[in-house]
């Protein structure tokens, strides 16, 4: 093989697998990956030396920016015989090279615990003086979704419209959402509207057909998660009974009200005319007598009867019964052992007699004073 033979040769290879004659990538498959969070990922890269490849072995795995005018960040290196995994603080401990010797010919990294920040571009680069070699592969990390959360709303009566809602919070998109009916003949109502980038379902004019349990799967190309609710169409409540109710009810406790007050100034009313009742019943009693006047009236009373007995027929209409019909004081309401003894007259009958006087029965009074 001339020198020209050898330059073609060593061009073409290095446009068709990025190496020289000699080191070569062998790894086949897909570059473009994706895989779920908290999943595990085997970037794979296996490689051969040429017997002019005398140079030491650098192995060196790197994360290339978005943006090209950023520096690439060096995520794993092998090199002097020694494996370096810390370069990269997001994924120190979660990384590492799949053999124990990589330079045997296998230069695979591994990553575990995915996390939707390893999204990258990872690159393998190999280089054995006078031999170079790369692969790159394009890593997505999707989120599954979370478990969604479904619902109704709106008037779940007949003639209404009723919107089911289903959504995740967490979950790499393209995210879909399909509905299905599990429950009667499985299918949904002739009236429904879907919508699977939003999630929801609208039920317009829903009839009693419509009851019935549904269920929502959101899904992407990782992961499928479900939620289920339950929707009953009833008929819609009488709302003019409802009403005619309530103003019942509002003017009979009015008038439960009013009879209530109605009692309350009726009983008032009373009471005040009972109390000026027995206030006027007391303005007609006369005050009591003191002790000294009780005892006087006493005496002219003893003094009176002892006199009765030279009192002549024609003197008696002085002391008729309408001087008797007064009020008794309070002193005659008292018992008898209270009441003042008029002294005794020093004349008897008989000398009253010898004088001319004429007997005359004197009216008897009882213990409360009146006569008899």
């Amino acid at each position: 093989m001339d020198m020209r033979t050898s330059f073609l040769c060593v061009t073409y290879v290095i446009l068709l697998t990025g190496s020289a004659c000699g080191l070569q990538i062998t790894s086949t498959g897909q570059t473009s990956i994706e895989k779920a969070s908290g999943e595990s990922v085997k970037l794979d890269c296996q490689f051969t030396l040429a017997s002019d490849d005398s140079g030491p072995l650098d192995i060196e795995w790197s994360l290339q920016p978005s943006d090209n005018q950023k520096e690439e960040k060096v995520v794993i290196v092998y090199s002097g015989d020694r494996a370096f995994e810390h370069y990269y603080d997001p994924l120190k401990g979660r990384v590492h090279f799949n053999s124990p010797d990589p330079k045997n010919g296998d230069a695979s990294m591994n990553i575990m615990g995915l996390k939707a920040t390893d999204t990258g571009t990872y690159q393998c680069k190999i280089k054995k003086v006078p031999g170079i070699a790369s692969r790159k592969y394009l890593l997505t990390v999707m989120v599954r979704p979370s478990k969604p959360k479904c619902n109704a709303e709106g008037q779940t009566y007949v003639g209404k419209n009723m919107v089911l809602k289903c959504s995740s919070v967490e979950g790499t998109q393209p995210m879909e959402y399909i509905w299905e009916r599990t429950s009667g003949n499985k299918l949904l109502p002739p009236f429904a509207i879907l919508d699977k980038v939003t999630g929801t379902m609208t039920l317009k004019n829903a009839t009693g057909d419509a009851s019935g349990t549904y269920r929502c799967q959101a899904k992407n190309r990782v992961g499928t998660e479900e939620c289920v609710v339950e929707v009953t169409v009833t008929q819609p409540p009488n709302t003019a009974g409802i009403i005619a109710g309530v103003i019942i009810c509002i003017l009979l406790l009015l008038i439960l009200l009013a009879l209530i007050l109605f009692c309350c100034c009726r009983a008032r009313h009373k009471k005040k005319y009972e109390k000026e009742i027995a206030y006027e019943i007391r303005e007609d009693v006369p005050p009591p007598k003191s002790r000294v006047s009780t005892a006087r009236s006493f005496t002219s009373v003893g003094s009176q009867r002892s006199s009765l007995g030279s009192m002549s027929p024609s003197n008696l209409h002085e002391y008729s019964k309408p001087q008797y019909d007064k009020i008794p004081s309070e002193e005659y309401d008292r018992p008898p052992s209270h009441a003042p003894i008029p002294p005794p007259s020093r004349m008897a009958g008989p000398n009253l007699s010898r004088m001319g006087a004429i007997p005359v029965m004197i009216p008897a009074q009882n213990k409360d004073g009146s006569i008899v």
